[in-house]
């Protein structure tokens, strides 16, 4: 089992980022891969390594607690990786965190695939178990990090690409485009960042 990566990203796409590591390229399927720049600084990427009967798929994380927060997600039942994903991929981990501590269904249910009953779950199986990742008042845990863009602002459209890999509905992607488009990201991750917001606020 791998515990982490580090190497130069090769590509960058809206699911996955490949990671050259001394000649040979990595496919690590990440919540947020526009974090993420093609070059040659080095970086290092924690991964989770799944195996079933078809296939060996690597997910990486910024750091070892973003991991760690993964590990315990996809421990509850009706979580799976790429849910698990799809609700790191919101840079507000502190807050989901406090969601599941003070049983705010409501926060957790505007994540892709997540209804009333797997939301509870995730409180039922997680509220007592988060101390150990770190306080809840203590601030911002982590540093951050089929609808179509404007075709204009390659950085809106990879973004947009990006939250429909994650599992939201296009239609509602849809919507918030048009406040994306008045967005003055700088990036793909700064729209990636602030339609998450928009998604789940």
């Amino acid at each position: 089992m791998y515990e982490y990566l580090h190497g130069t990203i090769a590509a960058v796409y809206p699911d996955h980022v490949v990671v050259d590591v001394n000649g040979v390229g990595y496919l690590v399927n990440t919540a947020n891969p526009y974090r993420y720049a093609v070059g040659t600084e080095a970086v290092t990427i924690y991964v989770y390594q799944a195996v079933s009967d078809t296939a060996q798929t690597l997910y990486g994380f910024a750091d070892f607690a973003e991991k760690q927060l993964f590990l315990k997600l996809i421990n509850v039942n009706g979580i799976g990786p790429k849910s698990a994903l799809a609700i790191l991929a919101n840079p507000d981990h502190q807050g989901l965190m406090l969601a599941i501590k003070t049983n705010d269904v409501s926060f957790l249910t505007k994540f892709p695939g997540i209804g009333k009953k797997t939301a509870g779950q995730i409180v039922l199986d997680l509220q007592n178990k988060l101390d150990d990742l770190a306080p809840v008042d203590d601030g911002a845990l982590f540093t951050p990090e089929v609808a179509t863009g404007d075709g204009d602002n390659p950085e809106l459209d990879d973004a947009v690409a990006a939250l429909t890999a994650l599992g939201y509905k296009a239609a509602a992607v849809k919507k918030i485009t048009p406040k994306l488009r008045q967005f003055a990201g700088k990036d793909t991750n700064d729209y990636l960042s602030e339609g998450l917001r928009l998604l789940t606020e």
